[in-house]
């Protein structure tokens, strides 16, 4: 709904900014609004007519719209584009958004974190209910944790590149829907291969908030404002884990399978928040749905953005794919943290299996009380939470410094 409105706003936009330029050009002219017919409008060409040669009217005309500059990409075969970008302060720019519109999509990206990281622990507390139902040893039960791990890793790979191809949202709202559906597929599976199968996929999909969450607080922040909304995002996706045993502490009372119908319905929950109130983030397809206004009401197709003219869909679907390796093979820095991570989760859900034998066997606390001890990491992640300030100060009185002795801030 909300990716809906600021299509329709755009489109809006786009038709002041053409009745504006109109009215610079001919101020006599007054009554000509943008919102008419491209055959209408003054300089619209039908598609029909668009293979005139171009003059340098139309030139004119393109260069008094806001954001649209005269391009040459090719100077060769002298083809000419114009290039669709941004108007200075323009509201519809994710980076000129208000404080509280950003903070909107900060919150509803940790709504979105949370469900979707919580199910890779969610099954602790009835793994014991899995096995007897399935006639499986422990070994294999906790398999259900290692595949939705391998399946989270595996679709980090794609879902980062895609939403720099079709948008944030798209994958979002694409991704959501199909862990709803095998999460339920999970709960009706009708034994133990289907049922790990459904939970490796159900992870592929549900990989997005931790690897698109980022670039969505990257698309509406400038890097001096990023560490506080990066920072809430991540302490959401580390909170999923560590709630998801606390939710389903006592599911194992009532059947193994409640606690994916319970996972349906914070899920569900999520996707209906996201679908309202998440706008589009991604600033090159916001450019595109621009440039595409502009080619519905003129009638020129020399409209385009310079991520949709520099090369196909197919070429940079390719392109973006093969970045994550690029980026891990020349940035040593990305490369030594994603092993860090991968300790850090290694410590974290082996957990899921110690816990009961700490806690169960050794003191007799109850396996639903047991799990309810996984809060006692809240506490820990909150605390990094809090340093967050202090070491912002530090970083800005560093830019500070740099920049006063006319350098840049030195990466760490």
């Amino acid at each position: 709904m909300s990716s809906l409105l600021q299509y329709r706003r755009l489109r809006r936009e786009v038709q002041e900014d053409l009745a504006r330029a109109q009215r610079i050009k001919d101020p006599s002219s007054s009554n000509l609004s943008a919102a008419t017919p491209a055959s209408n409008y003054e300089g619209g060409r039908s598609e029909k007519s668009v293979e005139r040669l171009p003059g340098e009217e139309d030139f004119e005309k393109a260069s008094l719209v806001q954001g649209v500059t005269v391009s040459r990409p090719d100077e060769k075969d002298g083809s000419i584009i114009f290039e669709v970008g941004w108007k200075e302060n323009d509201p519809s720019d994710p980076l000129c958004w208000t404080m509280r519109k950003k903070w909107t999509v900060v919150v509803t990206c940790c709504a979105l974190a949370i469900p979707l990281t919580m199910l890779t622990s969610i099954e602790g507390p009835t793994q014991e209910v899995f096995n007897t139902h399935f006639g499986v040893n422990q070994m294999a039960g906790s398999m259900t944790t290692g595949i939705y791990l391998i399946g989270t890793g595996m679709g980090s790979l794609f879902s980062g590149p895609f939403s720099e191809t079709f948008g944030r949202n798209a994958v979002y709202f694409t991704t959501m829907i199909f862990v709803l559906l095998f999460i339920m597929a999970k709960a009706l599976a009708p034994n133990y291969g289907a049922a790990l199968t459904f939970r490796f996929l159900c992870a592929i999909f549900a990989a997005s908030p931790m690897t698109v969450a980022g670039g969505t607080v990257g698309d509406i922040w400038t890097p001096m404002q990023i560490p506080f909304g990066l920072a809430l995002v991540t302490f959401a996706s580390y909170s999923g884990p560590i709630l998801g045993p606390v939710i389903a502490a006592y599911a194992s009372a009532i059947g193994w399978a409640w606690e994916d119908w319970i996972s349906m319905i914070i899920v569900g929950v999520a996707l209906i928040f996201v679908l309202l109130f998440q706008p589009e983030t991604y600033s090159p397809v916001l450019l595109q749905w621009r440039a595409k206004h502009l080619r519905d009401l003129t009638g020129d197709p020399r409209y385009q953005t310079r991520h949709e003219n520099a090369s196909s869909l197919g070429k940079r679907l390719i392109s973006n794919m093969y970045l994550p390796f690029t980026m891990a093979w020349t940035e040593p820095i990305i490369l030594v943290f994603s092993f860090y991570l991968t300790l850090l989760y290694f410590v974290l859900f082996t957990f899921l299996n110690g816990y009961p034998y700490i806690f169960t066997s050794t003191y007799g606390i109850s396996t639903s009380l047991t799990f309810i001890i996984w809060a006692a990491m809240m506490p820990g992640v909150l605390v990094a939470l809090a340093m967050i300030p202090y070491i912002y100060h530090l970083t800005k009185k560093a830019a500070a410094r740099a920049a006063a002795e006319g350098k840049s801030l030195p990466p760490e």
